[in-house]
């Protein structure tokens, strides 16, 4: 019973994420309530070695339907390939702590932004040279990663928002975009959890397949309804994102 929960937990992530990122906001809360006496590391690394499946089919699918900028984007998932490990090494120095309460307000402006920009994200229009959009998007990709290999919660979301505000994409260009970028930072979050042992590989090899099945079917209908959808979605999970951060934040 406790696989099946899991599993079906792991379906709705797969396709949440795949959409706009956000998976965890399923996912974690549904381990933790499953497997309670667990090390919270255990739970984090079983998670990501879950997801990071379903977030590289859903750069495979996107890949096939959306222009994907390789040039532009391998040298940025490569800078947050290594950001996310100097978060991650960062956060066994500094405690993250006092990124808890700020977060939710960095999260509110980006919504507020959002639904100001009424036509932002809709057109995918990049407005810089090769060699700019690909330092811009190494920026990107290096404090993501690091704040992802630091603390975490709303990467995807924060990947999508700057690549539509600063590189000109649409949503459904900048999700295929993070999408890649995420398989980076999981994949350094995985490296690092397996090495202190913190990664159930048999639950998380069930957790993965379910996790596949949600990313395809997430990736359909983004690639279906186009950036209006992608949108929509993105406003819904970081206003969920705000309540989730600010609930941790100030009232529990």
């Amino acid at each position: 019973m406790e696989l099946v929960l899991i599993s079906l937990a792991s379906v709705l992530a797969g396709g949440i994420d795949s959409i706009v990122g956000g998976g965890g906001l399923i996912l974690v809360p549904a381990l933790f309530a499953v497997y309670p006496t667990t090390a919270p590391a255990t739970l984090f690394g079983t998670n990501k070695s879950a997801s990071v499946w379903g977030t590289s089919i859903a750069t495979v699918q996107y890949s096939r339907r959306v222009q994907m900028r390789w040039a532009v984007l391998l040298p940025a998932a490569g800078a947050a390939l290594a950001g996310s490990f100097i978060g991650a090494w960062v956060v066994t120095l500094i405690d993250p702590t006092f990124l808890r309460r700020l977060l939710p307000f960095i999260l509110l402006a980006v919504l507020l932004y959002t639904l100001a920009k009424k036509d932002l994200g809709r057109t995918h229009a990049p407005r810089h040279t090769q060699a700019r959009e690909t330092a811009l998007a190494c920026a990107i990709g290096a404090v993501i990663g690091w704040y992802d290999g630091f603390f975490g919660p709303g990467t995807g979301s924060f990947f999508i928002f700057l690549f539509v505000r600063l590189l000109g994409y649409d949503f459904l260009n900048a999700s295929a975009s993070a999408k890649l970028l995420n398989v980076a930072t999981n994949l350094a979050a995985i490296a690092l959890f397996a090495m202190k042992g913190h990664v159930w590989w048999k639950i998380g090899l069930v957790m993965a397949v379910a996790n596949v099945a949600g990313s395809l079917i997430g990736t359909r209908l983004a690639l279906k309804h186009g950036a209006g959808f992608v949108r929509g979605v993105f406003i819904v999970v970081v206003g969920a994102l705000i309540l989730k951060t600010g609930y941790d934040a100030f009232l529990r």
